[in-house]
């Protein structure tokens, strides 16, 4: 038969007191769940800025999706706006060139030109697109007409309009095409 191993029991007081202290080690539980505290509090405000910065950039999105479709609704026919231009402006030069002969003559014709440059500047208006009609001697502006030629000319200051070849047309608050004038550049 075997004989039975002799068990030795320590002095776990003594072997706790001869164990090496080790740094770092808490043995206070309320130290241990204080450090764990923060630990959690830390990660709890990543997380809400995190959150308050992906909310942040999610109300920043429909903004802008917002702004695109509203611009889209008011800009979006622009293009074709832009196309129908010199549309008009044939219509319009149709007109100014029937001499009272012509009227007297195909009266008619000219009478269909009149109703259709008519019913084209309905349309136009209808959907937000106003003409830019400057006068001979109304001041050059640069953000709505376009200087095609500058000539002293007697009697208007430098600056004045002394002739519109094309007028101009806004859609809402966008430039679609500025007013073609002539400016004056007599000398002050």
């Amino acid at each position: 038969m075997a004989e039975p191993e002799e068990t030795h029991f320590e002095d776990t007081e003594a072997s706790a007191a001869d164990a090496p202290e080790t740094v770092g080690t808490n043995l206070d539980p309320v130290a241990e769940l204080e450090a764990r505290l923060a630990e959690v509090e830390a990660e709890r405000d990543e997380l809400r800025d995190r959150m308050v910065r992906a909310l942040a950039e999610a109300e920043n999105s429909r903004k802008r999706a917002e702004k695109d479709r509203r611009d889209a609704q008011l800009y979006g026919g622009s293009k074709i706006a832009r196309d129908m231009l010199p549309v008009y402006d044939n219509l319009a030069r149709a007109l100014n060139a029937a001499t009272e002969e012509t009227r007297a003559a195909a009266g008619g014709l000219v009478e269909g030109v009149e109703l259709t440059l008519r019913e084209l500047t309905g349309i136009l208006q209808k959907h937000g697109v106003e003409r830019i009609c400057p006068e001979v001697g109304d001041r050059f502006d640069p953000h709505l007409h376009q200087a095609m030629f500058e000539a002293p000319v007697p009697d208007y200051k430098a600056g004045q309009i002394i002739q519109v070849m094309a007028e101009g047309f806004m859609l809402h608050d966008q430039l679609l095409r500025p007013a073609h004038v002539g400016v004056s550049s007599t000398p002050a």
